[in-house]
């Protein structure tokens, strides 16, 4: 079984799909290096990380963009004709 801590783009939608929501956020879980940046591989350090839903937007703790991805709009075709 895989480490969903470790941040992979497949993690992060394997997390958000039964992730909690608090205020419009997907809150997920990653492993961090030093600098609170997402790590590729296990630190031991895990920091709280929001993906915003409509708009493929995941921000840190401190609600700065961390990345950005159209693939990560869990809505994205919702509604189009």
């Amino acid at each position: 079984m895989s480490d969903l801590k470790i941040y992979t783009p497949e993690n992060l939608l394997a997390q958000a799909a039964t992730a909690p929501e608090h205020l419009g956020y997907k809150t997920l879980e990653f492993y961090v290096e030093e600098n609170g940046g997402l790590a590729k591989h296990d630190t031991g350090v895990v920091g709280t990380f929001y993906l915003s839903p409509s708009g493929g937007t995941l921000r840190d703790t401190n609600l700065n963009i961390v990345l950005y991805s159209a693939k990560f709009d869990l809505y994205k075709g919702f509604g189009r004709a």
